[in-house]
């Protein structure tokens, strides 16, 4: 059964937490037509000495219930300052989210890229 993209879309802009300690969403995915694929990028080159961010993945392996699959604390500057969600292949009702919480420091606005492409089998 061959497969192939039918729907890209692009997520692309900035986000700037409105106080720290509150998590603020980066993406946040509904149910898909079809298993898909997402990757992007969050760039951290705002962040100056004495911000802090982390940054956590969710999804909904159970297609109901989304858990913490991934957290990680940038502290700033930050030397590599791209961080790449690699591409990762989900099934339609996973609805991922990823977030970003400033804990300490400045708040800064948090640029981001990503790319979902959604699957149908022809």
């Amino acid at each position: 059964m061959p497969v192939r993209i039918a729907k890209k879309l692009k997520y692309q802009g900035s986000v700037t937490p409105s106080a720290l300690n509150t998590e603020t969403d980066i993406i946040n995915l509904s149910t898909q037509s079809d298993d898909f694929i997402l990757e992007g990028q969050i760039s951290l080159q705002n962040l100056a000495s004495g911000d802090t961010v982390v940054v956590r993945i969710y999804i909904a392996v159970d297609g109901t219930n989304r858990v913490k699959s991934d957290e990680m604390t940038f502290n700033g500057p930050v030397s590599i300052p791209v961080l790449r969600i690699p591409a990762t292949t989900l099934a339609a009702n996973t609805q991922p989210r990823i977030t970003v919480t400033q804990t300490a420091g400045t708040l800064r606005a948090i640029p981001y890229s990503f790319i979902v492409q959604v699957m149908e089998t022809i």
